[in-house]
């Protein structure tokens, strides 16, 4: 049942693909920035709703009340695609910081790019921080939110990864509240395997974190702490321990 229902998902993913690229697509770049993000959220709001219906996947989204009006540096655990298409629905509009090679896929990639994603050149680290930390600043001067996966890159349930504390350095520079978010996303859409998962699907938004007057070191542990702890009561896979420090990004 779990391979016809992935199936399933598959088959209105792809078409729901098709259509942006042959609707969406060309009248975005037309359209003001503000309401390009609207236009182009269709397709996530769709994917994340598909999900739902086609692989029996119920969703329990908590603190949605914690979502500031004002800019602010999103900051979640990353196990899977499904939270980078629904944490843009969260906080609208907001900016991903990516990795470069999304940009060049057919259709996603272009739709990306009109909603002024961060791309990440992981060939140059030095670079590319140095890239995040100026343009993630800009955006939030513009009046644009950040969103930012600490751990770098997709960590399968049950796993642990150092997080990266360029996301706590934006938001301390610009002066902007940090906004957490935790869930169990990839308990039911695997980052590496093509089959869906049903079952209950865990988001919880924290309040906002504030970062005026403190350090980047010191807000971020507030927010891996709180994370972690709401990992471990919303996970069917057990949390392993803290292992090594953040990331150091100079604050």
């Amino acid at each position: 049942m779990k391979v016809l229902r992935s199936l399933v998902f598959y088959a209105g993913y792809f078409l729901a693909l098709l259509i942006s690229g042959l609707v969406l697509l060309p009248a975005a770049p037309f359209l003001p920035l503000f309401s390009r993000f609207r236009l182009l959220n269709l397709y996530n709001r769709f994917i994340v709703s598909w999900f739902a219906v086609s692989c029996g996947v119920r969703y329990h989204v908590s603190g949605r009340e914690n979502v500031p009006e004002g800019s602010c540096v999103v900051l979640a655990n990353h196990q899977s695609e499904w939270e980078t298409l629904f944490l843009q629905l969260l906080k609208v509009p907001v900016c991903t910081v990516l990795k470069r090679e999304l940009l060049n896929m057919p259709v996603f990639g272009w739709g990306l790019r009109l909603i002024k994603p961060i791309p990440l050149d992981r060939s140059r680290p030095s670079r590319a921080m140095r890239m995040v930390l100026e343009q993630g600043t800009q955006r939030l001067a513009e009046g644009l939110s950040v969103l930012i996966f600490p751990e770098g890159t997709r960590v399968a349930p049950g796993q642990r990864r150092r997080y990266n504390k360029s996301g706590v350095v934006i938001a301390c520079r610009s002066g902007v509240p940090v906004l957490p978010v935790a869930h169990n996303a990839g308990e039911h859409w695997p980052g590496r395997h093509w089959v869906k998962k049903p079952g209950h699907l865990h988001v919880v938004v924290g309040e906002p974190i504030d970062t005026q007057g403190r350090s980047a070191n010191e807000v971020l542990a507030e927010v891996e702490h709180w994370i972690e702890a709401q990992l471990r009561e919303i996970s069917a896979v057990p949390r392993p321990e803290v292992e090594g420090e953040a990331t150091k990004v100079p604050a």
